[in-house]
């Protein structure tokens, strides 16, 4: 058995990144997920930066696991392929804009009434109602409406800035992923499919609501702008790069302040408890990168650690994956792909002792599998010929041999080497 979700069908009509990550997490959990893409061009992602045959690292990181089926959903014929594959299906997921899967003729109500224990999720940036409605949705347009913007600036007064990565995106799919195995869960109980609802927006408003918002928890408060908490972040400078040291209990204050030979802190009323250290945050973090600008990352890093106090490096990306334990947890692993040569990817996160993910194939060519789809769903060699010549589906790709997949892995020495 490969993973907790075997034996689940989701047909994937997302397209970007929140929407086939989501669907990627449920097929590394063990979902068979078909990806049904537009013919020619497929997932818009495909033709993003970094690409290896005809596919870009990020679709290729997001989409393994999937087959792909080309279709022709702007036709009768199109529809009727999806509705007869709907009607066997666990699950389907979309993240078109609100009111077009309905004049597609492919919306919750229809497709549910053929198949009356499907979950039906329907992915958007605000949701199906309001005046944002069809509103078109970036993951930075979902950062600034929703003060993530002003969070990452530190304060009301600051230059709003983005988290330089694409939050909105990734927490929706972690957040629609867990959405539907709820609803698998739940429908073993009732026998009955539902229709799930997800926004972008309300995605990361819960999300900051968890620690971000306290200030604004208590209606009846009269709120004050909001002040940076500190003059700089927990990344300090040290004599040859840069770490983070963490610090809350009165515990890890003694720790640092022996590891950095201070005794004096531990006498200095302002430090003497976590809200006097709260209060003074600037004259401690100023103190503390001062003490760090000293020695080495490694020479703190052994002595935080003599003494059992939160601290990392600040890895560079290249850095990450050759970490010691990001290594001996086998975190990123080469895996090897049918077309695109071997790929350094992160493992599936969530680990289950009886029915362990896998990483099964790597992410489809466009409509690799159109053919294999349409027979399973029990179409003859007749009908998918005719869909084919008709255009409803589109031609199977040409893929690379094994040698021509093996000289795509790797391109330079350093890839080859740290890909053997």
């Amino acid at each position: 058995m490969s993973g907790p979700l075997q034996g689940v069908r989701v047909l994937d009509l997302t397209a970007m990144l929140s929407g086939p990550w989501a669907t990627g997490i449920l097929a590394d959990q063990g979902a068979d997920v078909i990806k049904i893409e537009p013919i020619g061009q497929g997932d818009f992602t495909r033709s993003l930066g970094h690409r290896r045959a005809g596919m870009s690292a990020m679709f290729l990181n997001i989409n393994r696991n999937k087959r792909s089926l080309t279709l022709d959903l702007k036709r009768t014929e199109g529809v009727a392929v999806l509705e007869k594959l709907a009607a066997d299906a666990d699950v389907i997921a979309q993240n078109f804009r609100p009111g077009v899967v309905d004049r597609l003729g492919i919306g919750a109500e229809r497709l549910c009434a053929l198949n009356p224990r499907l979950i039906y999720v329907s992915i958007s940036g605000f949701g199906e109602r309001g005046p944002w409605r069809d509103k078109p949705v970036y993951d930075p347009v979902i950062q600034a409406v929703s003060g993530l913007t002003t969070i990452q600036a530190g304060s009301d007064r600051e230059r709003p800035r983005l988290v330089r990565t694409i939050v909105p995106d990734k927490l929706s799919a972690v957040t629609i992923s867990q959405a539907i195995t709820a609803a698998l869960f739940e429908r073993e109980r009732s026998g009955r499919g539902q229709h799930v609802r997800i926004s972008m927006l309300d995605s990361v408003l819960q999300f900051l609501w968890a620690s971000d918002m306290n200030a604004h928890t208590y209606p009846d408060a009269t709120v004050a702008e909001e002040a940076a908490a500190s003059f700089i972040d927990l990344i300090y400078e040290t004599r040859d790069g840069f770490m983070t040291v963490s610090v809350m209990s009165d515990k890890e204050w003694r720790g640092l302040c022996t590891a950095f030979e201070r005794p004096d802190w531990l006498q200095d009323p302002r430090f003497a408890s976590p809200s006097a250290r709260d209060a003074n945050v600037d004259a401690r973090l100023k103190l503390t990168q001062e003490v760090l600008r000293t020695r080495t990352t490694a020479e703190w890093l052994e002595r935080l650690e003599a003494y059992d106090v939160p601290c990392a490096p600040a890895l560079k990306r290249g850095e990450v994956y050759h970490h010691p334990q990001v290594a001996a947890m086998d975190s990123v692993a080469i895996y090897p792909h049918h077309a695109a040569g071997p790929l350094r990817q992160a493992r599936p996160a969530a680990r289950f002792e009886r029915t362990p993910s896998a990483v099964r194939r790597g992410a489809p060519l466009l409509g690799e599998h159109s053919r294999e789809v349409l027979a399973e769903a029990g179409f003859d060699d007749l009908a998918i010929a005719t869909l084919g010549r008709d255009g409803v589906i589109g031609p199977p790709p040409q893929v690379p041999s094994s040698t021509e997949a093996a000289a795509a892995g790797a391109t330079t020495p350093a890839d080859r080497s740290r890909a053997a």
